[in-house]
């Protein structure tokens, strides 16, 4: 990589960091892209300081050859559009070559939908897997936290035990970019948390007696992190899709999320309390769970309206889609 590149790269991250509270991940995800377009660039000893618009198009190109996802695409020209406008804000660059270059859109997809039977179906999975009544309790809590509060998995899982002491009816949550929000317990995820509380609390003056530091986190774990890793917890959660019979491909710690919001919605929750819980920062962004919405409703009617059932048995079965 240029030495000048790499300059410019550290000093951007790091006013990421400073200005706008970014996310570890999402900081590691920018030097990633940039890594990628700085070896295009290599590759067709082109200078990065110097790069035009042609130059940057071309990458888009080339990435888009690859296979590569539009939502892929449109973050490596995200990083690449931010790198060039903080280079000609310090004055490095008389220009930004980016600057109008329109990004290749993203797909439109609605996310997965959980029923609320399935949900219930995984919440008893979790109470039942386990090697023993310390991982039961754990999952329990887990998965009771995911879809009482809809929190990111990397929320859930680097929760502060602090934040869990007492009994709370609201949970204080660390979301993006240092944002603190508070989202409501219901009495189920209350009482799962104060069940491995106790446990969990046994098991570190266990640990203590050995002569080991206190945990700070709510599910602790022996790995170089301190907590539960995301990672883990996904493998877990398609544990509890097996055992409670739930198609597996359906669920991942995400799926909860868009459960939460979704569930919610349907029972005549306000968009706007959706929106704050979820922890979104634009309305923009939760409205997709209208759309959840609409798609299941449409889909309900088609199949227990009296006319739709009507004339499948006319059609021996089949609706006029089915013959498509």
């Amino acid at each position: 990589m240029q030495t000048e590149l790499l300059h410019w790269i550290s000093t951007f991250l790091e006013a990421q960091a400073a200005e706008l509270g970014a996310a570890t991940n999402t900081q590691l995800a920018y030097g990633r892209d940039l890594k990628d377009f700085d070896s295009f660039l290599a590759r067709r000893a082109l200078d990065f300081v110097s790069v035009g618009r042609a130059d940057i198009e071309a990458y888009l190109v080339w990435c888009d050859a690859q296979g590569l996802a539009k939502s892929t695409r449109a973050r490596r020209l995200s990083a690449i559009k931010q790198l060039y406008r903080f280079a000609f804000e310090e004055g490095w660059r008389s220009d930004n070559p980016a600057i109008q270059i329109a990004g290749p859109g993203q797909d439109k997809r609605l996310p997965k939908v959980l029923s609320e039977d399935e949900v219930d179906q995984l919440l008893d999975a979790a109470r039942r897997s386990g090697r023993n009544t310390s991982d039961q309790l754990r999952n329990t809590c887990l998965m009771e936290l995911l879809y009482a509060t809809g929190m990111r998995v990397s929320e859930l899982v680097s929760l502060r035990v602090s934040a869990a002491r007492g009994d709370p009816r609201l949970l204080l949550i660390m979301g993006k970019g240092g944002k603190e929000r508070l989202v409501p317990l219901s009495d189920p995820s209350r009482e799962a948390l104060a069940a491995w509380l106790v446990q969990r609390d046994k098991t570190d003056e266990a640990a203590q007696a050995k002569g080991k530091p206190a945990s700070i986190y709510l599910f602790p774990s022996r790995g170089s992190a301190g907590y539960l890793t995301r990672h883990r917890f996904y493998l877990l959660i398609k544990e509890f899709a097996l055992t409670a019979g739930v198609d597996p491909s359906k669920v991942t710690p995400h799926t909860l999320r868009h459960a939460f919001a979704t569930h919610l919605l349907a029972n005549g929750a306000d968009l706007r309390a959706i929106q704050t819980m979820l922890g979104h920062a634009d309305v923009a962004t939760t409205e997709i769970y209208t759309h959840v919405l609409e798609a299941r409703l449409s889909e309900l009617v088609l199949e227990n309206h009296p006319l739709a059932k009507a004339a499948r048995r006319s059609s021996g079965g089949k609706t006029s889609s089915d013959g498509q």
